[in-house]
């Protein structure tokens, strides 16, 4: 036994499986991720060193309880979507993070002069280009470098890009709806010369790339090429702007989206639902089509999505703008400077984490606190989420009796698109919500 300052006692107990890779033995302060460790997790300690400890002689403790009946958590729909989806989440500094099943490809070394404001991926999904609002394009992967305008003085930011079909060349599109072509990207027209209304906010090339779509964030719609004019909400007076659009699969309609989840559908683009009535509160980044065209994906900016129409399995593989928008954003986002720091058991920062508290730093970096234990987050932390509404940053837990708060052994941050950070083996690191089952996971979040 060691006394230590904090009046707490240091205890051997066996590692829980939501450290693979570590030592099966640890040591475990009382008062931190245990207040009271469970008997589960005890390695052959004495009963003379337990009996030290007030009020525990006789407890059974170094004998398994009898297990309680499991309540699985249905992970299936959470969000919207099934888990684990695939996407990449950039920030402005050009970090970028793989969910899901997608690669590493890299990410800036450094923040650029110019912030990154878009990721697109390569065809094959194996690469994608950062763009940033100077126009500078940076590729990774088996994305090529076709060209850019960094080195040109615009008159209005680069606002995001779209590569050709092939993806042998893409478009830049700035705010005033300049454009410019690069690699096998034909230039058809823009609205650069034009006053507009309102910026433009991206673009849509048609399905044979021989045409484009701008689309202003009013929701008006200009068109060049083989791009065909369907409708607009220009004339609409919006609640949220509108943030993007995805074409029919004919080319013969288009969906607009806007940032509360609302949609708005033209030409042989049929409307199967929104989140307009009931937004989430990360905007809406994305529409995509399902294959067919009988059904889209809303795709929130931290990647969960909603699907409508025959939309029924997770979104393609997607690239992801992520904003500091809400306080969970910004906890995620404080997460994820952490990645790859060692996990420390009581680890508050900043040299390495345990699970709670990196939970509670990450917290604490957007202003808000709480306790300090797995088990205590899980009791009173803000306020209880169900699993299918979960948003960016709320706490998700595991532990060995989902009725009992004070068996839970393990917190995360949720990310989106039923993604977690969290701090676990001997690291700080990504993973899905599902990765070990769903007999030991909570039955709810918790919203701070």
């Amino acid at each position: 036994m060691t006394w230590v300052s904090r009046s707490q006692w240091l205890a051997p107990v066996w590692s829980d499986r939501r450290a693979p890779g570590r030592s099966a033995l640890k040591f475990v302060w009382f008062g931190a991720d245990y207040p009271l460790v469970k008997s589960r997790h005890w390695f052959a300690a004495s009963a003379l060193m337990i009996a030290t400890f007030t009020g525990l002689a006789g407890t059974g403790l170094g004998v398994a309880p009898a297990a309680s009946a499991s309540v699985p958590v249905s992970l299936q729909g959470v969000d919207g979507s099934p888990t684990p989806a695939n996407f990449w989440l950039a920030s402005s500094t050009g970090g970028v993070w793989n969910m899901g099943g997608t690669a590493s490809y890299g990410q800036l070394a450094s923040p650029p002069t110019k912030p990154v404001v878009g990721i697109s991926p390569t065809r094959d999904k194996a690469g994608y280009w950062l763009i940033a609002s100077d126009g500078g394009i940076f590729s990774f992967g088996d994305a090529t470098f076709y060209g850019s305008t960094g080195s040109l003085v615009l008159n209005r930011p680069v606002v995001g890009m779209a590569p050709t079909p092939d993806g042998k060349g893409y478009w830049l599109i700035a705010s005033d709806g300049g454009i410019f072509s690069f690699g096998d990207a034909t230039f058809y027209g823009s609205t650069g010369s034009l006053v507009l209304n309102r910026p433009v906010v991206g673009m849509a090339p048609t399905p044979d790339g021989k045409g484009y779509w701008l689309i202003a964030s009013d929701g008006g719609i200009f068109s060049f090429g083989d791009a065909t004019f369907y409708g607009s909400t220009g004339s609409l007076r919006l609640v949220q702007p509108v943030v993007s659009m995805a074409p029919t699969a004919d080319g013969a309609g288009y969906w607009l989206i806007a940032a509360d989840g609302g949609v708005f559908s033209f030409g042989d683009a049929t409307f199967y639902g929104s989140m307009g009535s009931a937004p989430t509160p990360d905007p809406a980044e994305k529409v995509v089509s399902s294959r067919s065209g009988h059904g889209y994906w809303i795709v929130d900016q931290n990647g969960t999505s909603w699907a409508f129409g025959d939309a029924g399995a997770v979104p393609p593989t997607l690239g992801l703008m992520i904003k500091p928008v809400t306080p969970g954003d910004r906890a995620v986002l404080f997460a994820f400077a952490q990645l790859g720091k060692p996990y420390i058991w009581g680890g508050n920062g900043p040299i390495g984490y345990d699970c709670s508290g990196l939970a509670l730093a990450s917290w604490e970096s957007a202003g808000v606190g709480f306790a300090r234990v797995a088990n205590n987050q899980y009791n009173t932390a803000g306020v209880p989420m169900a699993m299918a509404d979960l948003q960016a940053g709320d706490l998700v837990f595991w532990g060995s009796d989902p009725t009992d708060w004070t068996t839970v052994d393990h917190t995360a941050l949720y990310v989106g698109g039923g993604q977690i950070v969290e701090a676990t083996g001997d690291h700080v690191q990504l993973n899905s919500l599902d990765q070990w089952g769903t007999d030991t996971v909570m039955p709810n979040g918790r919203h701070p």
